[in-house]
């Protein structure tokens, strides 16, 4: 009997905001469970830390250069015959996804045979319906709307939702997973994406989770050496840099911590109505999110940036029987979950794939795996100009190079986790710089027709444009 599969996803949760790590303030005791019970991965990265190149990867199973998208761009369509439910669903699997997709054409199925679908405000071509708002109508007889309380769906501003809690959306998601669970075709194993819009802005928790955290002390801002050019007056409500006033930064941050602590809370009901069904000892479950949220460090909100609080992700990984290792620090990516899972359900993997099954990991050393040395990530250039990078990073350093200006920056995550020092012009650290310089020059050079590398160095100038040619054609 193949295992069933659950698939939980959030968008813009930095890697530190579990409870478990000690770092953020965060509390998230259900995920913390699920982490003993399972493997954390603490150098897991976003290939592409935005949502619909990341949402790429997971599906494909492919870097972002593969599947073409290495930025930001909507109304692109995903034009890919091999996915990850869609693999499972070939394989006997029923396959269902309750939440946010970022798929094109909105409800293209992509190997889901149904979806319980929500993917905020965006509606492209005026005959999108979104299956919470229909919902959320249906409850309230049309007199409250989810955006009644006036914050924009990027914005830095925080404060709690107007809906009761068993109205608010992540509550909707459990919700309909648990109805799936009820539902579904007892003959057959099921993959379940529970996919969560939130923490993505609007910061908006339900009014007792924003008062559970309203005077939660946090750790300081982190503001690096190099940051000084991001702390400037705030030019709008979402700005991707700015010096916010104190009392607005911490509100900001509290709340988006209370946020992720109800979507844990609605995980542990989830949780309890699997164990219900006598299904949670044959289910293996990963939780991830696709990129991370800045939330002020360094001056900077938002995403689309190699720093830690934008790439670096969290991800658990949770057999039906447990892991003998409780957390890894191998550095892996989220093209590395579609082979995951097909891996789990004893499926092959296809040939498109290049990520690489995280299972070994659960249950072994990375030596012992013979696992990748660094993973690399990539964005065009999100919100002005000069800003498409590239970098590295083993978990334990990391290097970012600026594809139009040149400028490189070197960090040691070990004894500088928050990214407060650049050491890219420190003597002592030239050739640690030249090392990690002549890896990416190597890594380029497989690209011949980006022109960033000619395989002896590499060659700044250009921006790379947020998706390839053919995906457009």
């Amino acid at each position: 009997m193949k295992p069933n599969l659950v698939f939980i996803l959030t968008d813009q949760q930095r890697s530190d905001a579990l409870g478990i790590l000690g770092r953020s303030g965060a509390e998230t005791p259900n995920l913390d469970m699920l982490a003993r019970h399972g493997t954390l991965f603490t150098s897991a990265y976003s290939p592409c830390p935005s949502c619909i190149a990341a949402r790429a990867s997971i599906f494909t199973g492919q870097r972002p250069t593969t599947h073409g998208r290495i930025g930001y761009r909507d109304s692109v369509p995903w034009r890919y015959p091999t996915t990850l439910a869609g693999e499972l669903a070939r394989a006997g699997y029923q396959t269902h996804c309750v939440g946010k997709t970022h798929f094109f054409p909105q409800r293209e199925p992509l190997g889901f045979e149904s979806q319980d679908s929500y993917e905020a405000a965006q509606n492209f071509d005026g005959k999108y319906v979104n299956d919470y708002w229909k919902w959320l109508e249906e409850r309230t007889q049309g007199r409250v709307r989810e955006t009644d309380h006036g914050v924009d769906w990027n914005s830095w501003y925080a404060r709690p939702s107007h809906l009761p809690e068993e109205l608010h959306n992540n509550t909707w998601v459990v919700t309909k997973g648990i109805e799936f669970l009820e539902r579904r075709d007892p003959s057959r194993p099921f993959f379940l994406n529970l996919s969560f819009h939130r923490p993505h802005p609007p910061i908006d928790p339900p009014q007792v989770f924003f008062d559970l955290f309203r005077d939660r002390r946090l750790p300081k801002v982190p503001v690096g050496d190099w940051a000084k050019e991001h702390l400037v007056e705030p030019d709008g409500m979402n700005t991707w840099r700015g010096k916010l006033p104190e009392d607005l930064l911490l509100r900001s941050r509290r709340a988006y911590l209370a946020q992720i602590a109800h979507i844990d809370n609605q995980i542990g009901r989830f949780l309890i109505q699997l164990r219900k069904n006598r299904k949670l000892d044959t289910t293996w479950i990963v939780f991830t999110s696709d990129h991370g949220e800045m939330l002020g460090d360094h001056g900077l909100f938002r995403k689309c940036y190699a720093y830690e609080g934008s790439a670096h992700v969290p991800l658990i990984v949770a057999p039906p029987s447990g892991s003998k290792i409780h957390t890894c620090a191998a550095p892996v990516s989220l093209e590395d979950l579609m082979p995951t899972f097909l891996e789990a359900a004893s499926l092959p993997v296809p040939g498109t794939v290049e990520g690489r099954s995280l299972v070994p990991l659960c249950s072994s050393t990375p030596a012992a795996a013979g696992w990748r040395e660094y993973v690399h990530g990539e964005h065009a250039p999100g919100y002005a100009r000069g800003q498409g990078m590239q970098f590295l990073t083993d978990g334990k350093e990391k290097y970012i190079w600026f594809t139009l200006s040149g400028r490189e920056q070197l960090f040691d995550l070990r004894r500088d986790p928050q990214e407060l020092r650049d050491l890219s012009r420190v003597r002592t650290k030239r050739a640690r710089l030249a090392l990690w310089r002549a890896r990416m020059v190597e890594e380029l050079a497989a690209r011949p027709d980006d022109g960033l590398s000619d395989g002896r160095r590499l060659i700044p100038g250009k921006e790379l444009s947020p998706v390839r040619a053919a995906l457009l054609s």
